[in-house]
């Protein structure tokens, strides 16, 4: 039997490769500067690829996503300013103190879903910011004025690193029985709960893990800047990052790269085409691609796979003349 590589296994497998070495040459040949916007296209990678595991693969809307990496910012600079903790043992107690909220926060959830549980959310990204704007924890947060942390940093081998880990977490954890779990009751909850499934158990924990990645993604950003603010995390942050998953293409690990280059460089190229009306611009550029590939950049990866497929096959489907001898030879005896 002669073995046939699969085209979409050899292909995601290509371009995983090419953009992993396409990340860790990038700063070799580039300014600092542009070294360190390319942070942030990591940091935002982290941030949506927890939000899709909660939306695309789990089925539930968030809004607040935005206070989420907010938690894990202030996490840091709490315990970088004020009790003098290592920037890096920070990360993962930025992860435990976000995803341990988000956990929390999903048992309310629990009791609702569609545009109810998108609303809930949009309150805690808005009640986010009054708190830590709020004089009762000023002296936690810094109120208005916000924290600081030292002079800014370009932790751009950390920040891609990390991101690669959690991708291959997610990846992992999303191909197994969990994984399975999350779309079951994303699919067909009343299947799912019949099937064993304990839709409480998945959904707070779609929760706790997609706002423990959101943790993760604030730390790192309390660091690119070495400032943070509770403005930072408004909102518009939680919209921007809804926006990059569904551009990236909801239930594709893969298309959330192609989300957080658009939500870091989209804003810039619209201010370009008109200085006059960036936020036009950027709007006509957001339409204009969902127009092109409604699916998100997954749906363009699943076009160029179906040709590559197409592609491959007429080379495997070739046969010698003695092998077609015997496969007719074994068709006749049987």
């Amino acid at each position: 039997m002669t073995w046939r590589p699969d085209a979409g296994l050899v292909g995601r497998l290509a371009a995983l490769g090419a953009a992993a070495l396409f990340v860790g040459l990038y700063p070799l040949f580039v300014s600092s500067y542009k070294a360190s916007e390319f942070v942030l296209v990591g940091i935002y990678f982290i941030a949506i690829l927890g939000l899709n595991i909660l939306s695309g693969y789990n089925g539930q809307i968030s809004l607040g996503h935005g206070a989420f990496m907010g938690i894990g910012a202030y996490t840091t600079a709490i315990l970088v300013s004020k009790y003098h903790v290592g920037e890096l043992w920070t990360i993962p107690l930025a992860a435990l103190v976000a995803g341990g909220i988000g956990f929390l926060f999903g048992f309310p959830a629990l009791r609702l879903s569609g545009v109810y549980l998108a609303l809930a959310t949009f309150g805690l990204a808005v009640a986010f910011v009054q708190l830590a704007q709020s004089f009762h924890f000023a002296s936690l947060t810094g109120g208005g004025t916000g924290l600081s942390i030292g002079l800014p940093k370009t932790p751009y081998y950390l920040t891609w690193g990390i991101a690669a880990g959690l991708f291959c977490f997610a990846w992992l954890l999303l191909r197994g029985r969990i994984g399975r779990a999350f779309t079951a009751v994303r699919d067909a909850p009343l299947a799912a709960v019949s099937s064993g499934v304990s839709l409480a158990t998945y959904k707070t924990l779609a929760f706790g893990i997609s706002a423990a990645y959101a943790g993760v993604a604030g730390s790192l950003f309390a660091m690119r800047y070495g400032f943070i603010n509770p403005l930072e995390f408004s909102v518009a942050l939680s919209i921007l990052l809804l926006t990059g998953a569904a551009l990236g293409g909801l239930g594709s690990l893969e298309g959330m790269i192609f989300g957080a280059l658009f939500i870091q460089y989209a804003p810039g190229y619209g201010e370009k085409i008109s200085k006059t009306a960036p936020s036009v611009m950027y709007g006509v550029i957001l339409l204009a691609v969902l127009f092109l590939v409604p699916g998100g950049a997954a749906e363009l990866i699943k076009r160029l796979i179906r040709f590559l497929k197409r592609a491959v096959k007429p080379l495997y489907s070739r046969t010698t003349p003695a092998v077609e001898t015997a496969a007719t030879s074994r068709r006749s005896e049987t």
